[in-house]
């Protein structure tokens, strides 16, 4: 089978995932391409196919006879599609021998300009398949797995000489916990290409670090008639806050090693607005710079219109889980951040992650700690703590 084909049965199977969920997959649809590749690798002659409960598919090709020793070499794709746009009930376009023009995405309002996407005309006399406007085509990243798909049974049907390969396909990609529970050692890769996006012939070998932020704004609502220099709209407050942020350093006006913030999602009214960011840089100590920024713009706004907004004027901290840091912070509300809990110990082994209880700053560490509810009564915390499997608990004593 062609890897176009392969990509035209996958992009119909529905597999967007979803933001703000505590499980994974994220969405159980994912499973319906999951059980369908594992099977399919069966097929083709992937042995040690298994599919785990979280719709990680793992499956491996043996080395040839004699090149055992060979590094063994990993392939990478992810199953869902963005939640952005619709993914379900995909009506792919195909279009042979393309002429080099624009292109309309079906009968929708949406059409791919030279103006917009000038690399169309280098793909002249080519096949494209597109979306027909109404959804996500889902190439992102199916066309991935069906390229990984063909390569695994070309080798295999043609007997071409190789190392061992690990073929792995992930859920939740798109919502940024593609990596959070895939099982490294069992993949059992020396090294790994994931097959996603890009040009053709082309191999990327460096990362950006990424972390993404949401701003809660509270704001105070008075009659309009009677609001005068007590009002504190929210929504124009949120609109301050990204005002405040550099403007040029979005993806818009950014390209290669450039940082941005991106805006994703804004939303809110008088009372109360929210805005969720994506910030990336491939310098860590830049990266690190955007982060400050965004709490110090906080701090700043929080100084101007006062903080604890409402009639009882209450002040509280917010904690929140690093994931990646394997720590609990707390932001105060003067927008400072201090470490509550985690990563202690780190001299002593040079780790900073793992299972100990004891004292938050001077003992306690986590794995993944990726979930945080409070119980005022007891005045306790409840840190759902991922890779420990386990729920812990902290006091903010």
């Amino acid at each position: 089978m062609r890897a176009y084909e392969r990509l035209l049965n996958y992009v119909k199977v529905y597999t967007t995932s979803e933001d703000e969920q505590e499980i994974v997959p994220s969405t159980s649809r994912q499973f319906d391409l999951g059980n369908q590749l594992a099977k399919e690798l069966k097929s083709i002659g992937v042995q040690d196919v298994r599919i785990d409960d979280k719709c990680y598919v793992y499956g491996v090709i043996p080395a040839t006879a004699g090149l055992e020793d060979k590094p063994a070499i990993g392939f990478i794709a992810h199953m869902d599609t963005a939640p952005d746009f619709s993914g379900e009930n995909v009506n792919p376009q195909i279009i042979p021998d393309y002429d080099g023009t624009d292109v309309k995405l079906g009968e929708s309002e949406y059409t791919l300009t030279l103006k917009d996407f000038p690399h169309l005309a280098d793909l002249k006399g080519r096949t494209l398949i597109t979306t027909d406007g109404t959804t996500l085509l889902g190439a992102d990243d199916k066309a991935g797995v069906a390229e990984i798909m063909t390569m695994a049974e070309q080798i295999i049907k043609e007997n071409i000489p190789h190392g061992k390969i690990c073929i792995g396909f992930t859920p939740d990609e798109e919502v940024g916990r593609g990596a959070d529970f895939f099982d490294v050692e069992g993949f059992g890769a020396d090294f790994a290409y994931t097959v996603d996006g890009g040009a053709e012939n082309e191999i990327e070998y460096e990362n950006f670090n990424a972390a993404g932020a949401k701003v809660k704004i509270k704001g105070f609502s008075v009659h309009p008639g009677s609001s005068k220099n007590t009002m504190i709209n929210a929504a124009l407050v949120a609109m301050e806050f990204n005002s405040m942020l550099p403007a040029g350093d979005t993806p818009a006006n950014t390209e290669e090693y450039e940082g941005f913030f991106h805006l994703c999602e804004m939303s809110g009214d008088v009372s109360d607005a929210s805005l969720d960011y994506i910030i990336r840089d491939h310098d860590s100590a830049m990266f690190a710079c955007r982060q400050e920024m965004m709490r110090h713009i906080a701090k700043l706004l929080n100084e101007k219109y006062g903080e604890g907004i409402g009639p009882d004027n209450d002040q509280y901290d917010f904690y929140f889980c690093d994931r990646e840091n394997h720590c609990i912070w707390k932001l105060d509300p003067h927008g400072v951040a201090s470490l509550a809990a985690g990563r202690s110990n780190e001299n002593a082994d040079g780790k900073i992650w793992g299972y100990v209880d004891g004292n938050p700053l001077h003992e306690a560490r986590f794995n993944q700690p990726a979930g945080l509810a409070y119980d005022p009564d007891t005045d306790m915390f409840y840190i759902g703590d991922i890779d420990n499997k386990g729920i812990r608990y902290m006091t903010t004593e």
